[in-house]
């Protein structure tokens, strides 16, 4: 995958944070830190656009009798059990 070069502008705690975890030793660069922070918000995401999706379609589809919460909660538990979440 090509790579593209960006510079970005951090808070201090933020760059506190990224030393910290640097400092594990789990990380070879701040830059692998932050791909790694952004595929988690990615992944983060399409999580929360396919609940979103399920939670609008039961809602439509008038076949339940479920509040949004236990909509929300059913379909967290399919993720979990689908390794999803």
């Amino acid at each position: 995958m090509a790579m593209v070069k960006k510079s970005i502008t951090v808070t201090d705690q933020q760059e506190e944070w990224i030393q910290a975890q640097m400092d594990t030793g789990n990380y070879g660069t701040d830059s692998e830190l932050i791909r790694e922070a952004l595929r988690e918000k990615q992944n983060r995401t399409a999580e929360i656009d396919y609940i979103r999706t399920k939670l609008i379609a039961s809602e439509q589809s008038g076949f339940t009798d479920l509040t949004r919460d236990e909509i929300l909660e059913r379909s967290k538990e399919i993720l979990r059990k689908n390794g999803e979440l």
